[in-house]
């Protein structure tokens, strides 16, 4: 049971830990989109039918409290890199979950930040480098500080 658990403990955190071994460029990243990704969210992350991957409208401000209609991407709206990792290694591509490999996982990460203009289309993500792309929206969420327990913050 324990060993079953351990499989299933990959969260990855906004300071990199979590992150396994492994790289990946826009370029290799480009070529997996087009096999495990282009069918769910289109050629280039924007057409759909699921959710729109790239985008960084609106730039300067974060209006998606007051405005609904708003699509939220990568681009404009995750606060951090690491997260991006996260998801796609335990819920992409939606036909095999949690079947992408390290290298694949940081190739699509790479490939969509430079989808969203965040990071040169030569840029390597690995454990070191994903940890410091910041992203446009990291202060434009409230920092979490609860402890737990019965105190309410």
């Amino acid at each position: 049971m324990t060993a079953e658990i351990r499989a299933w403990d990959t969260d990855v955190m906004p300071d990199g830990t979590g992150l396994p071994p492994g790289s990946g460029t826009a370029a290799q990243g480009a070529e997996i989109y087009r096999r495990k990704c282009a069918a769910c969210h289109g050629k280039t992350g924007t057409e759909g039918p699921f959710d729109r991957l790239a985008g960084r409208e609106p730039r300067q401000a974060f209006p998606f409290g007051r405005d609904p209609r708003l699509v939220k991407t990568v681009g404009n709206y995750w606060p951090y890199a690491t997260t991006l990792y996260d998801y796609l290694n335990r819920a992409m591509p939606l036909t095999a979950p949690g079947s992408l490999k390290p290298d694949e996982i940081y190739a699509l990460v790479a490939f969509l930040l430079w989808r969203n203009e965040i990071v040169a289309d030569t840029a390597v993500m690995d454990a070191q480098t994903l940890p410091r792309v910041f992203m446009p929206a990291r202060d434009r969420f409230v920092l979490d500080n609860r402890r737990g327990g019965a105190e309410v913050r």
